[in-house]
């Protein structure tokens, strides 16, 4: 069910009466209308939306440094997100960081958002997850909304809020209001989120109605889902989603290089088709959080269930494997043009995941790095929203005039909009593996 909200200010008291699970358990109003744990790349935002919203908002992130950045101004964010950053640094009444977890009880709501990796065996790593729920449980008090918002394996707000909160003596439903709303945020986008709905689900109907009136305004529709495990299944289902067409595109892209065809064109051709077909583009592999790992927490699962998905198993492999075959693909058009990879000198273009970002969380382009390194090449980068460059191999600082570099082969990896890349018409070799650059002498896509 999708029930379309307004977000006006002035809904803010009734929230803090009302909404955000106050109760008459509780011995006095709550100091602050929600608590948002974790202040990353989620949590950040997602604190500076609601405090948009008119909601006395406590950021609470277990890194002093990181809380340090955010009250210096130095995160990445989008700029209306450091306007907000700025409105809300200055309204200390209804704006407060801290590292105490036991300010949690100062708050009627709480937002957890803290990352969900995968470890090198792609195994879900719950540790940030796990302490970051105890801390929520052991800091919970009657009539408080609970809401889990990061990417987990189908029964996690189940597993690691409802029950313990339940073996505390807080029962969910009466006495605790649990739900999981997965975050959307897409880093880079300056889509505002009170523009993209929020998907709810509840451990109990008493959970999602007392999530759904603590969410009011956030966004222009919340959608209600019957339980929290449909709400996990949303999210996983959303990002698997995406994974498998971009692994599908990478596919459609090598059919076409060996028909001798242009994929941007016959995917441009395929998107003016009005149903049945969504675009999906292909690039040198996926970076970032949700991509990259949020498919594994699926997969994990149904091996455990002995549930055979093979489409999102070979997706994910192949999407694995991508780097490898940019590396496979430098060393033939250096191997064309005489120079074997060993004694070769390679400029890579963008390192961050996804244009207009400082993100580097699994990156293609790292693993691009080391292979090459690792196969005796000289490697060099250009990309100024990331000037040092932290590698297993030693550190790495960006070329900051990379026009006067000179190397074998230029890799185009992440095309930043306010890149000027007009030098590359003038540079011999030059792999795009972004597929976005106009085709040139001595420009090849991946």
């Amino acid at each position: 069910m999708t029930v379309a909200i307004s977000a006006p200010s002035s809904v803010a008291q009734e929230l803090r009466n009302e909404a955000t699970g106050n109760s008459p358990a509780r011995d006095a109003p709550p100091r602050h209308d929600v608590a948002v744990v974790g202040l990353g790349y989620v949590g950040l935002p997602t604190a500076l939306a609601l405090h948009a919203t008119g909601r006395r908002v406590l950021g609470i992130d277990v890194d002093p440094a990181r809380l340090a950045a955010i009250g210096q101004r130095r995160v990445d964010l989008l700029p209306a997100d450091l306007v907000r950053l700025g409105d809300a640094l200055a309204d200390r009444s209804a704006f407060e960081l801290t590292d105490d977890p036991a300010r949690l009880a100062d708050a009627g709501t709480v937002l957890i958002c803290v990352p969900t990796p995968v470890d090198p065996q792609l195994v879900p790593d719950l540790r940030i997850l796990r302490r970051a729920c105890e801390t929520v449980v052991n800091h919970a008090v009657p009539g408080q909304v609970l809401i889990l918002t990061s990417t987990s394996y189908v029964g996690t707000t189940r597993e690691l809020l409802a029950e313990p909160l339940a073996a505390r003596g807080l029962r969910p439903g009466a006495d605790v209001y649990v739900a999981f709303s997965p975050e959307r945020i897409d880093p880079g986008n300056d889509r505002p989120q009170a523009l993209v709905p929020r998907v709810v689900g509840g451990v109990t109907a008493q959970c999602r109605d007392r999530a759904m009136t603590a969410l009011h305004g956030y966004g222009p529709t919340l959608h209600e889902v019957s339980s929290a495990d449909a709400a996990e299944m949303t999210k996983l289902l959303e990002n698997t989603f995406r994974a498998v067409n971009i692994a599908f595109a990478n596919e459609i892209a090598e059919a076409s290089r060996a028909f001798g065809l242009d994929v941007q064109e016959v995917i441009q051709a395929a998107a003016t088709k009005p149903f049945g077909f969504m675009p999906f583009y292909p690039g040198p592999g996926v970076g970032g959080h949700c991509i990259p790992c949020d498919p594994h927490y699926l997969l994990w699962q149904l091996r455990g269930a002995r549930t055979p998905v093979p489409v999102i198993e070979h997706a994910m492999t192949a999407l694995a494997g991508r780097p490898r075959l940019v590396v496979d693909r430098i060393r033939t058009l250096l191997a064309d043009a005489g120079t074997p990879l060993r004694a070769a000198r390679v400029l890579v273009v963008g390192v961050t995941y996804k244009p207009d970002v400082e993100d580097l969380r699994e990156s293609p382009a790292l693993e691009i790095i080391e292979q090459l390194q690792a196969a005796g090449t000289a490697v060099d980068y250009h990309d100024p929203h990331v000037p040092r460059l932290q590698l297993a191999s030693g550190v790495l600082r960006s070329v900051p005039h990379p026009a006067g570099a000179e190397v074998d082969l230029v890799l185009v990896h992440t095309l930043h909009r306010a890149a000027d890349l007009d030098w590359l018409d003038r540079h011999p070799l030059v792999l795009d593996a972004t597929y976005r650059l106009a085709p040139a002498p001595g420009r090849f896509r991946l």
